[in-house]
């Protein structure tokens, strides 16, 4: 056999190191629609338990919503199931249009071109507009997905310190000789639930005559007056160069991404972007969705008031219960424990409790840091989040954290 008992024996020792480490990853099986309540299978082949879900990037509660799943039936029988093609050959429908021009008008953009998710967004807007004459400096915390697309690209990287200024001002300065100089961020910061300092990233991309790059997928459709993102936030809506964002959480939470922004940049990624001319086009079923939630989204801010509201609700319930939480104003709340397997541990109890919360820890954090990150939804009512909130209180009497400090918690259980 090509795959001896030799190599076999290696990944398997690999993954009996993560098991006995306690940070080996398990699916969980949702028996329901994506919802505040759902109905969970874990572990593997255990009876189905009602839980209340409080990590879904469901952030408008509108993954299962009534007028968007009827939408995404009537695209379904209108312009079928799949493209069964890429963009540039046959696989570009009207609706496609439609959608693009209306994300070009919800972000306040010049354009805007579908990807199959956002991480092909960031796959391939890289390498489509900068060559080894450019130079990409990125925040050192930025998605996963913006580090695979830096290194797809020919361009040379570099780091500044997290919501540095003062750093990344010195490093555009040291850049000074490159051809394009381009500023990657992450409008919301996944993990942490900050936000970038775009007023100020703005005003020094000026001053050094640099791009602005923003992966604003934790914050489209909620963060912002009218939702429409960071930039709306931050009050430099039309003064980004690029956005990238997803329609796999607020705006739907299906799959598809997409990269909007200054006209020509956009039409460099349809001309080189490869995950744009080798990836089949988003199905129309999904593009129908989105077009309602767009509907749903610019004719009130109802959804997005609500979510602040819960969001305010959950963090001072947590705050009041003395965990330690991460700072920040938006619907992701990580409460801090700093030890991976004591995240592991506090998540099952959750679980047990009706919870459905689930542990980060390195790689997906840094090292002593990990954390249970909690996500807010519109589709949350006050009785889902005080049960929470009980149950996180218990959680932690458990295990002796509450009214802790970072510093006592890892004395007390390691980093």
């Amino acid at each position: 056999m090509a795959f001896s008992d030799n190599i076999r024996g290696i990944y398997q020792a690999q993954i009996k190191q993560l098991r006995d480490a306690g940070i080996f990853k398990q699916e969980r099986f949702i028996h329901s629609s994506q919802a505040a309540d759902i109905e969970v299978e874990f572990p593997t082949g255990s009876s189905v338990k009602k839980v209340i879900n409080m990590c879904a990037n469901n952030y408008l509660g509108l993954s299962s919503h009534p007028d968007v799943v009827k939408s995404a039936h009537e695209g379904l029988d209108k312009r079928g199931y799949g493209m069964s093609s890429v963009r540039f050959i046959c696989g570009t429908q009207d609706i496609h249009r439609e959608l693009e021009e209306k994300v070009t008008k919800f972000l306040g953009t010049e354009a805007t071109i579908l990807f199959p998710s956002c991480m092909d967004a960031n796959a391939g807007v890289f390498e489509a507009i900068l060559t080894a004459d450019d130079v990409m400096i990125s925040d050192r915390l930025v998605h996963a997905s913006i580090v695979d697309g830096i290194r797809l690209c020919s361009a040379p990287h570099d780091t500044f310190k997290h919501s540095n200024m003062e750093h990344l001002e010195s490093k555009l300065q040291l850049h000074s000789d490159k051809r394009v100089r381009v500023v990657i961020t992450d409008g919301v910061f996944s993990m942490d639930g900050d936000t970038a300092k775009l007023d100020e990233m703005a005003v020094l991309c000026e001053k050094y005559d640099s791009l602005l790059f923003v992966d604003d997928s934790h914050a489209s459709g909620f963060i912002g007056k009218t939702g429409r993102g960071t930039h709306e936030k931050c009050g430099v809506v039309g003064r980004i160069d690029i956005i990238t964002t997803t329609f796999g959480k607020a705006l739907g939470g299906a799959s598809g991404g997409c990269v909007s922004g200054r006209r020509e940049l956009v039409e460099m990624c349809r001309q080189k972007a490869r995950p744009y001319l080798f990836s089949n086009t988003i199905a129309p079923v999904v593009v129908s969705g989105v077009l309602r939630v767009l509907d749903i989204l610019s004719q009130s801010t109802e959804r997005r008031d609500k979510l602040e509201k819960n969001t305010e609700y959950w963090r001072k319930g947590l705050t009041e219960a003395g965990f330690v939480l991460k700072e920040g104003d938006t619907p992701i709340v990580p409460v801090m424990l700093f030890n991976a397997k004591l995240s592991q541990d506090v998540s099952r109890d959750l679980y047990d409790l009706g919870i459905y919360a689930i542990g980060f820890f390195f790689p997906v954090v840094p090292q002593g840091q990990a954390r249970i990150r909690t996500q807010i939804s519109a589709g949350h009512e006050i009785h889902h989040l005080d049960e929470a909130l009980d149950a996180f209180t218990k959680v932690g009497k458990k295990y002796n954290i509450l009214g802790k400090t970072k510093q006592e918690i890892i004395d007390m259980y390691g980093a």
